[in-house]
């Protein structure tokens, strides 16, 4: 029986390395691998091999796979590491290098709208009071 503590610890290790190897993987297309950390270069020289062995997809997969567990008993959960449930995605589409932005639904303005909404001065009245208000202070001085 897998307690909720290692189910929460297990969807941050499975966070955590298909984060990490999605950057490890980016560092190492861009010539910067000998930057990196050791285990970083060790998961990286895992996923070679096993790309001589099978496809992309599979390697990547199996290379997370292998990280999440390290992940899963470095951060203290108890035993095996359990199956993390899938998220469902959308489907990827290789575009390169671009990457698609949704835009956020526009939030309406609080208080900008409705019967007990309160209506700004006018600037004119504003400056109206000004002028009164001077006046009355030159009177005074008077």
């Amino acid at each position: 029986m897998i307690k909720a503590a290692d189910m929460l610890i297990a969807r941050r290790a499975d966070t955590r390395a298909r984060a990490d190897f999605a950057t490890w993987k980016m560092m190492a297309k861009l010539n910067g691998a000998s930057a990196l950390p050791m285990e970083a270069q060790n998961f990286l020289t895992a996923y070679k091999k096993l790309l001589e062995q099978m496809d992309d997809a599979q390697a990547s997969e199996a290379t997370i796979q292998l990280m999440y567990r390290t992940y899963y008993s470095e951060m203290g959960g108890a035993g095996a590491a359990p199956e993390v449930p899938a998220r469902s995605r959308e489907p990827v589409a290789d575009s390169g290098n671009v990457t698609a932005f949704r835009r956020l639904p526009a939030k309406p303005k609080p208080g900008a709208s409705g019967p007990n909404a309160q209506r700004p001065l006018p600037v004119a009245l504003i400056f109206g009071c000004l002028v009164v208000v001077y006046v009355a202070i030159r009177y005074y001085w008077r």
